[in-house]
């Protein structure tokens, strides 16, 4: 049976990062949309003051509505989780199964640089700090993308607009009433916040959790499994 799934980007990112995983769901019979967030990307020449938080939900909540999609799968990445937390708060009807790729799960109320690494706080706060309207990209290496691909990343990723960031999630609980919900912890990236997300929905029944042995940006360095589970929870 063939699926449409949705697969949001995270920060610094781009459509771009999905193609592995894309090309294979594609060639399985799949639909699949890999929408780039605004200011990223190639759609970098956008950055701007004022996109935030809502900006990226629209991104992908139009997207979804202009596609006229429905009974989609809905992936988000690290960032991205953000956005599809948010993208279900419009479009639960329309999403057949969520999930979080290494990703934030957050509350209602809570904004990235809340829960985010103490470098990747650091490096939002310093931005701030100089009024830039973006955060630098952290390179490649620090996310354990494997040694082949890391140039090419370091060369794709761009700055995230600063207030996707900052801005607080305003959240009702419409993520928790989807039917299907996945949770993927990459396991060679040592990130606390992930690891209390995973444990925590590894012990809720209405999740589904997998570990899967790698870096950061898993739809780059194992593509082949995370097509695989992206069809199981499908």
């Amino acid at each position: 049976m063939p699926h449409t799934f949705v697969l949001v980007h995270g920060a610094w990112h781009g459509g771009w990062c999905w193609r592995r995983v894309a090309d294979r769901l594609r060639s399985g019979g799949h639909t699949v949309f890999t929408p780039t967030l605004t200011g990223l990307g190639e759609r970098s020449h956008l950055l701007r003051a004022g996109i935030g938080l809502a900006t990226h939900i629209a991104d992908v909540v139009n997207l979804m509505k202009w596609e006229g999609l429905t009974d989609v799968v809905l992936c988000g990445h690290s960032y991205g989780g953000f956005v599809i937390s948010g993208v279900a708060e419009q479009m639960a009807s329309a999403l057949r199964s969520i999930v979080f790729l290494d990703a934030f799960v957050p509350c209602d109320g809570e904004a990235a640089i809340d829960i985010t690494s103490p470098v990747a706080r650091d490096l939002t706060r310093a931005a701030l700090e100089r009024g830039d309207i973006g955060v630098p990209p952290r390179p490649a290496a620090d996310f354990l993308v494997n040694a082949a691909d890391r140039a090419w990343v370091d060369r794709l990723c761009v700055p995230q607009p600063i207030a996707t960031l900052t801005d607080k999630s305003v959240l009702t609980g419409a993520r928790e009433r989807i039917g299907k919900k996945a949770y993927i912890r990459a396991q060679s990236y040592f990130n606390p916040g992930f690891d209390r997300a995973y444990e925590a929905l590894r012990l809720d029944p209405s999740w589904r959790t997998y570990e899967v042995p790698c870096g950061h940006d898993v739809m780059l360095d194992v593509p082949e499994r995370l097509t695989e589970i992206l069809l199981e929870v499908a």
